[in-house]
């Protein structure tokens, strides 16, 4: 019996208009963007109300546009503009219009408060539906490498050296071109191009300087900000001018800063990003920031203050040993905030869920007496019980974002730009999440 194989025929044309609902499921995730985002209360969309120009795409297509793709792992502008082509549900959402990418990326970076408000907007969606109700939250961090290179770093003191000598190179090449000058043969025309690319050099040497005194004066409570006449500080002191000659600046993005994650993974260029997490059922990220050092020691309040009046008031805590801060822990009781944090770095349970730097020195004896006290309260049967969901409910959701959304690493480069992708980036597990939450 000879085989029977389905026919594929690609040269037929289609003789009736093809309606794409009918390619995309009526449980698909697509439908849910769309239909949420268009009954959100947007109040920041920017867009040419003058009429001039080319014709808009509408903010809300654009957005739908942007949170549907980062849902489904498909990020940076151009592989979604390839998506308006590919993808038949991204298809159905644009109406078969493709957006170049500069377009998806100007609209992106020009409507930042938008995604701030649609991050808020989701989460009172939940609240309606009856699937969110802040009251314990989770607070972690994890490192995310920078669209920058470490081997673009550069350390202070190597800045000045680097300086010294590519001003003596500068000063080199120029007397050769003035030789030249006066040589019947004309020498190959490389001399300006190897002068105009030390002096390129020398302006980001000389750049990285200044961001490391600046970032010096700031750490030791001096600046002042530009054109302060060279002075600050109190008491009539001097500020610190100097950084130590250790501290480095990436000449990619100079927001970012070298992190070592374990002992075994070595350093890597990269920023801090922090998530609170409803820890009461929904695992929905109530709240986002973007820090540029490893450490969490200091933000714990401000991850708890960070979350919006709308969606909740936070009445518990539960964070790992990063947070360790005892006057933290005073500011948060006294705004009835009860908190969880693993003291000695190690769970009650014994597993380690939560991130420690390598250490050549031994932790020093908790002398602290609130210190103590909390070391006491999560060793507590009713303490293991609470700060047990601490790792059922914020880890899962970075191990989300990396594994199934495939979100390892920052495209955009610089501070606020990157807040504003890893806030993109939240927002789109929030639409996944809910709609999963939605659909059981």
């Amino acid at each position: 019996m000879p085989e029977r194989l389905v026919n594929v025929d690609r040269d037929t044309p289609m003789l009736l208009p093809v309606d794409l609902r009918d390619w995309v499921r009526e449980n698909d995730l697509v439908h849910f963007v769309i239909n949420a985002v268009e009954v959100m209360n947007l109040t920041a969309l920017s867009v040419n109300r003058r009429g001039t120009g080319d014709e808009q795409y509408p903010p809300r297509m654009m957005l739908a546009l942007l949170i549907f793709c980062y849902a489904s792992g498909i990020f940076g502008s151009r592989r979604i503009e390839r998506a308006t082509y590919r993808d038949l549900a991204v298809r159905y959402l644009t109406g078969d219009t493709h957006p170049d990418h500069d377009t998806i990326c100007s609209f992106r970076r020009a409507n930042a408060e938008m995604i701030k408000q649609a991050f808020v907007e989701v989460l009172k969606l939940a609240r309606e539906m009856k699937l969110l109700r802040v009251g314990t939250v989770s607070v972690d961090g994890t490192q995310l490498k920078a669209n920058a290179s470490k081997h673009k770093s550069v350390r202070y003191d190597r800045a000045g050296e680097l300086e010294q000598q590519l001003l003596k190179d500068i000063e080199e090449l120029m007397q050769k071109a003035k030789r030249s000058d006066n040589e019947p043969v004309v020498e190959e025309q490389s001399l300006p191009k190897e002068i105009a690319r030390r002096e390129k050099l020398l302006e980001k040497m000389l750049e990285a300087r200044r961001q490391l005194e600046e970032r010096a004066q700031k750490k030791d409570g001096n600046y002042r900000g530009p054109g302060d006449g060279g002075t600050g500080g109190s008491g009539g002191e001097s500020p610190k001018r100097t950084p130590e000659p250790s501290q480095q600046l990436n000449l990619t993005d100079p927001d970012s800063a070298l992190m070592r994650k374990s002992k075994h993974d070595g350093y890597e260029q990269a920023y801090n990003a922090q998530a609170v997490v409803d820890a009461d059922g929904s695992q929905l990220i109530v709240a986002v920031d973007v820090l540029q050092t490893p450490a969490d020691s200091n933000q714990l309040a401000a991850a708890v203050h960070s979350v919006p009046a709308e969606v909740g008031e936070v009445q518990r805590v539960l964070a790992d040993g990063g947070y360790l801060n005892a006057d933290e822990f005073d500011e948060l009781k006294k705004e009835k905030v009860e908190v969880y944090v693993a003291v000695t770095g190690e769970d009650p349970n014994k597993r380690k869920y939560d991130y420690r730097p390598p250490r050549e020195r031994p932790r020093k004896k908790v002398t602290d007496a609130r210190l103590v006290a909390m070391r006491d309260k999560v060793a507590s049967a009713e303490g293991k019980r609470i700060y047990g969901r601490r790792a059922a409910t914020v880890e899962p959701v970075f191990g989300i974002i990396k594994g199934a959304l495939g979100f390892r690493q920052f495209l955009l480069r610089g501070i606020e730009r990157v807040k504003l992708e890893w806030g993109l980036v939240c927002l789109a597990y929030d639409f996944k999440r809910l709609w999963r939450l939605s659909e059981g």
